[in-house]
């Protein structure tokens, strides 16, 4: 029997593809996806509704109302929007949290995903192969967030017996939805303007080195977190996850070999600060030895997707654009 699920943050940059999967997956019935202000074409047809993760009772009715015992929770603030307004991030993303934790708890959700970050880690955390378990001090309120729903999550499994399901995600790269207020923008915002202009100035320096993942995998992981035996899930904080890493220059130079006349040049901003303060690499063993995590796509692969993927996307749009000047100048 198909689990009943909920998605909050569905027009996000994970849940605008994360519901997609799903529907696949248990069928456009039994996922609803909602989101504090969503519309029609953000999202793929089946249930829809708003909803506001900072109002406990409306979160207990969505639950109530679609007899939801799955919960994918991914309304957020990320990284760099959370150094914009801290109160913010704080309130969505705690707040937020505990308002699905409480009402999962008390109307018998059985099982949640809640994403975590490398924003976890900070300064003092190794470059190279960050580990597992090490000490978490992050420098941004996001990564505070991040640390602090991690130990949450873990209070709410050992107190009340939730089983509450994480990762610690990368970097993603999404071919679907625009960027949404990350470090790690650039990489998804270098493929539009390789395209479309053949220019890209990066806000970070070209030697800056991340942990990245293709949103295919990123999607992939999640939903197999969540299928994965109950005994084999041993961590109820935030499991590594890894998949690839490389520079921005090293990005760029691989989009060179498709679009040979593309120039990045950098400049870096306040960004630059919060992507030197996580590791350059992290170690993912945990999560590839207790549920048999593994990546499909390295750079390369990526690449060449992410562009296949935005060509038929940018034409399709400019197609869509003709047609509707046509019409407008046939109207006129």
């Amino acid at each position: 029997m198909s689990p009943k699920v909920l998605v909050t943050g569905a027009a996000g940059q994970i849940g605008s593809e994360l519901v997609v999967a799903l529907r696949k997956r248990y069928g456009y019935k039994n996922v609803v996806a909602t989101d504090k202000a969503v519309t029609r074409a953000q999202v793929s047809a089946g249930v829809l509704e708003q909803l506001d993760v900072m109002h406990l009772p409306s979160v207990e009715r969505a639950i109530k109302a679609h007899k939801v015992d799955m919960i994918y929770h991914l309304a957020a603030i990320l990284s760099a929007a959370g150094e914009a307004n801290p109160d913010l991030a704080w309130d969505v993303n705690m707040d937020g949290l505990k308002n699905i934790l409480d009402a999962s708890t008390r109307h018998g959700v059985r099982r949640i995903f809640w994403p975590s970050s490398i924003g976890v880690f900070g300064p003092d955390a190794r470059k190279l192969r960050a580990p597992q378990m090490t000490p978490l001090n992050p420098t941004t309120i996001y990564g505070v967030t991040k640390v602090a729903g991690e130990l949450l999550s873990s209070y709410y499994s050992l107190k009340h017996g939730l089983d509450v399901r994480s990762v610690r995600f990368p970097g993603l790269i999404s071919s679907e939805a625009k960027p949404g207020g990350g470090t790690t923008d650039y990489a998804v915002e270098i493929f539009y303007s390789a395209l479309q202009t053949g220019r890209y100035t990066c806000f970070l320096r070209k030697d800056t080195v991340l942990p990245m993942m293709y949103m295919p995998d990123a999607l992939r992981g999640a939903m197999e977190i969540m299928e994965a035996d109950e005994e084999t899930v041993k961590l109820h904080t935030g499991y590594n996850l890894a998949a690839m890493s490389f520079s921005a220059g090293e990005l760029a130079s691989e989009i060179m070999k498709h679009i040979p006349g593309f120039k990045a040049t950098y400049s870096p901003d306040s960004r630059q600060a919060i992507a030197d303060s996580w590791p350059k690499s992290i170690d993912d063993s945990a999560a590839r030895r207790d549920w048999g995590w593994k990546e499909e796509y390295d750079m390369a692969s990526m690449v060449t997707d992410m562009l296949a993927r935005l060509r038929q996307r940018l034409r399709a749009g400019e197609k869509a654009f003709n047609h509707r000047q046509a019409f407008t100048s046939r109207a006129a």
